[in-house]
This record gives C-alpha cells, sequence and structure tokens, in this order.
C-alpha cells in the first residue's frame, strides 16, 4: 500500500470533516493549512451580537460527534464554535496543522501538487484538498464617501469588540439573516438604530427555546435521542426542501407562513415596507423570533430609500435626508463566488483555475475541475446549501474523496480529473433543473450567476448525498497509470 501525502487547506466545517474522515480511513501524511490561529472557520470569524445558526442544533453536527450539551434549538455561533473546537480537541486534529500558515498557491507539475505558503514554504503533495468553505471573504458595498464616515465602520464578519455601542446611534446597512439577527440584538440597548433596507426578506417564525438540566441530562444518558433528534430534523428538512426545488403544496404552504407571519406587523406602512415582490425561498429563507418585534420598536427606523453617500456625520439616501450616526454596521454578507481563491492555483499545462472559472464556477459532482488533477473541493460550486445543513455536505463528500484516495493508495492510478465532456453534461443538467425552483423565481440573490441562472444544486440535497456517496462512474474521470517504481 503506498502513502499519498496529503494538503487539506482549511480548518473550517468541513477541513475539520476532512481531517476525522483521513484519520480514520489510516491516511496521516498530511498537512492541514489554517490562516487563522485556530480552527472554526465562518463560525471563528463572525462574533457579531445576535449570531444564531438558521438550522436546529441537533441537526447542524457531525454524525461521528453527536452533542448532547446544545443549549438552544438554534444554537449561537459562540457555541457553535466551542463545538468544533471540541470535535477537532477530540479527534487529535491540532498534530496535523499549521496555524496562521496561509496557502497562497499550488501548482501541479504533472504528477504532485507543488503548494507554497505565506511562511514561505514550498512541499509536495500528492493530493491537495480546499476546505476554504465559501462565506469567508466579505463582501463590502461600493457606496461614495464611505472612507469619510466619522464614526466607526466595521464588517459584521469582522466584529470589533473595542467599538462601545451603548447608546450609539447604530445604523445597519443589509437585511439579510446577519441585517435581521443583529437589529433584533441590537434594538433596545442601543439610542438608535437606523436599518438601511435595500430588499426585503421573507421570514420564517420560530421559537428558539432552551434545553433544560433534566433534558440534557436525557440526552447525555439516552445517545439514541439525539440520533433519533438528528433524523428527525434531517426528515423535515427533506419534506421542507421539496418547496424549494419543485412547485407544490410545500412551496404554497411556506409562502403562507411567512405571510401570516408578516402580519405581526401592526403598522400598514411598515408593513408595506417589510413586503417582498418575490416569492418565499426565492432568497435564502431568514429565520427569526425577534426581527418583526425590533422594527416596531419606538428607537428602531426601517429606510427603504436607496443610499446616495456616506459623510462625516451619517448616510445620505436619495430623497436627499442625512440621517446622522456613530457607527456604521455593513451586514452585506459575502463573496460567496470566490471558494478558493485568491489562491493561484495552476493545473495541467499552465491552466489556471481564473481561466477555468471566468464565466463563473463550476466543477463535476461539486469536488473536482477538469485539468485540476487530484484536485478535490469540500463545499465546491453546486452544493445543496441552500437546504442542506454544511456538515450534511462534508460528510458526504468527504465520503468521495476518501474513496479516491484508497483507490490510489492501492496503486490503481497516479493522477484522476474529470472529464470535460462529463462537468458538461453535468452542469448542463442541473442548468435545465434550475428554472423548477424556487431561486429562478424572480428575485436577485448569491445563489445566482451572472447570467442569471441559480448555481446551486437544483434538487432534493438527499437526492446528492446519494450521488455523491455513490461509486464514481469510470467513463467521467480521465486516470492515469500509476509507474511500476511506485506500485
Amino acid at each position: 500500500m503506498r502513502t499519498p501525502r496529503i494538503a487539506v487547506i482549511g480548518a473550517g466545517i468541513s477541513g475539520i470533516c476532512m481531517g476525522v474522515a483521513l484519520q480514520r480511513a489510516g491516511f496521516t501524511d498530511l498537512v492541514i493549512y489554517e490562516k487563522a490561529d485556530d480552527f472554526g472557520g465562518t463560525w471563528r470569524d463572525n462574533t457579531y451580537p445576535g449570531l444564531v445558526c438558521d438550522v436546529p442544533s441537533r441537526y447542524y453536527q457531525f454524525t461521528f460527534a453527536p452533542n448532547a450539551q446544545w443549549r438552544h434549538m438554534y444554537s449561537s455561533g459562540p457555541d457553535i464554535q466551542r463545538y468544533l473546537l471540541g470535535v477537532a480537541r477530540a479527534q487529535g486534529l491540532h498534530q496535523w496543522t499549521r496555524f496562521g500558515v496561509e496557502v497562497t498557491g499550488a501548482t501541479f507539475d504533472g504528477v504532485r501538487w507543488q503548494v507554497s505558503a505565506s511562511d514561505e514554504t514550498v512541499e509536495d503533495f500528492d493530493f491537495v484538498l480546499c476546505a476554504t468553505g465559501f462565506l469567508h471573504h466579505p463582501s463590502w458595498p461600493d457606496i461614495a464617501g464611505l472612507d469619510e464616515f466619522g464614526g466607526d465602520v466595521m464588517h459584521s464578519a469582522r466584529w470589533r469588540h473595542d467599538i462601545e455601542l451603548t447608546g450609539a446611534r447604530v445604523g445597519v446597512i443589509g437585511t439579510g439573516s446577519t441585517g435581521t439577527q443583529l437589529v433584533g440584538a441590537l434594538a433596545g440597548k442601543e439610542a438608535e438604530v437606523v436599518v438601511f433596507q435595500r430588499t426585503p426578506q421573507w421570514i420564517l417564525p420560530t421559537v428558539n427555546r432552551k434545553y433544560t438540566p433534566l433534558s440534557k441530562a436525557l440526552y447525555r444518558r439516552a445517545p439514541v435521542l439525539g440520533v433519533a433528534s438528528y433524523w428527525f430534523f434531517r426528515a423535515a428538512f427533506a419534506a421542507a426542501s421539496q418547496g424549494l426545488v419543485h412547485p407544490g403544496r410545500m412551496r404554497r404552504f411556506i409562502q403562507w407562513v411567512v405571510e401570516q407571519h408578516l402580519r405581526s406587523v401592526r403598522d400598514p406602512e411598515l408593513r408595506r415596507k417589510l413586503t417582498p415582490d418575490y416569492q418565499a425561498m426565492c432568497k435564502r429563507m431568514v429565520v427569526s423570533d425577534s426581527f418583526y418585534r425590533a422594527v416596531q420598536r419606538p428607537d428602531v427606523t426601517v429606510v427603504t430609500d436607496g443610499i446616495d453617500r456616506v459623510e462625516k456625520r451619517g448616510v445620505v439616501t436619495v430623497d436627499g435626508r442625512l440621517r446622522e450616526l456613530d457607527v456604521l454596521v455593513l451586514a452585506t454578507g459575502f463573496d460567496s463566488h470566490a471558494y478558493m481563491r485568491p489562491m493561484a492555483i495552476t493545473g495541467l499545462g499552465g491552466h489556471t483555475l481564473d481561466q477555468a472559472w471566468a464565466s463563473g464556477p463550476r466543477a463535476h459532482e461539486s469536488v473536482m475541475i477538469p485539468e485540476f488533477p487530484n484536485l478535490f473541493m469540500l463545499i465546491g460550486p453546486h452544493s445543496p446549501v441552500a437546504n442542506h445543513p454544511l456538515t450534511a455536505i462534508a460528510e458526504a463528500q468527504s465520503v468521495r474523496i476518501v474513496g479516491w484516495l484508497r483507490r490510489w493508495r492501492a496503486g490503481e492510478f497516479e493522477t484522476v480529473a474529470p472529464t470535460r465532456d462529463a462537468t458538461d453534461r453535468y452542469n448542463a443538467r442541473m442548468r435545465e433543473a434550475a428554472p423548477n425552483t424556487a431561486l429562478a423565481t424572480g428575485c436577485r440573490s448569491w445563489y445566482l450567476g451572472a447570467d442569471g441562472v441559480p448555481e446551486v444544486w437544483p434538487w432534493s440535497p438527499h437526492r446528492y448525498e446519494k450521488l455523491i456517496r455513490s461509486a464514481p462512474n469510470p467513463l467521467d474521470y480521465h486516470l492515469t497509470p500509476c509507474p511500476a517504481e511506485r506500485k
């Protein structure tokens, strides 16, 4: 049996999952590169007030590391970060991880990958596994005068805890999941909160109940309860996802639910401002138990006029009105199409990733790219991120990757990459199915590519799991034979 040398780039959810999968399969000649100083990825980087996951805790966990001690049905960011750190520690991933080292580039020399890092090292690897995620490069809005603001400016993903907000006039730009959570957390604690809304959101109601000491004790003593809860929420998500991928009864039911929730806003004019002009699930659904209550407070203002510019005293909207502020928070999301970039990745024949993705990110079954042999991605393009927890996606994709590594270890091939024809056919089938999804019903979202077509998995998430956990079709891949001296 050969021993592959493996580079894992990133130590967030998918990097932790991949590291555990490699260890369990007996692959221990590996390096996990992490540019930050700890595990966690997006749950390490995002620390803004009110941060809560929109997937139930007992479903947003790895099946190999169930947690009996979740404190709420929907966990806070700090609770999820503690969980991820606990998994990494329990699985001994620190011994393979280089913290504070960022991968700057990777070049395929025909047999192996040469990986360059910020510590000026260049090392050879048989495989490169990109676990870089897709929500880690903050998107800064192009607003005139933003640099001229006299107060403090911060992006929600780079929260500055040194800024005193008590009694401040705080402006929040954006009303997606982050913006709604921030408003719910800040309302009533600051002197004034001004919400600058470009597009209203449909919001699913929820009750984030706290698990009692008794219930936590029961989950700890009877692990089967945790397993049952996981599969219960999995079934519930599967049912709800039908509304996303198919028109019909479930889509109409979810539309009715969010419309009824909106009716909790008593002021007709405010309710009008908060009413979207598109179907539910066209954008990522926002889940909140506090936003509608918060915006009805007298110290919270919802502004729907577009922003013209920012000046020293505050934000000026297109109607010419100045809203004076002390702090400006940019809840404007991420560059969700960056993936591994800005790493300089070069495959066969000097073909770069930027060239391969000149028309947008594309991959075969979300994990591989033509002309980039032995390069794998986790949570890559077209993964079912719209209706499935990242933990489950990473687990499924790690099964496929480990399968290829085992075949390499057995001497079945030297390099593997999907054929361009197979990748084109795969992407063509997804594009044909995309118009059936709620994502294509007439709104603008980060799920869409430059041509307006959704770039996520257009079917049920369980269909993707079945695909990626099954044996790959050999006709879809180009394999080079293993040299005799390396068998």
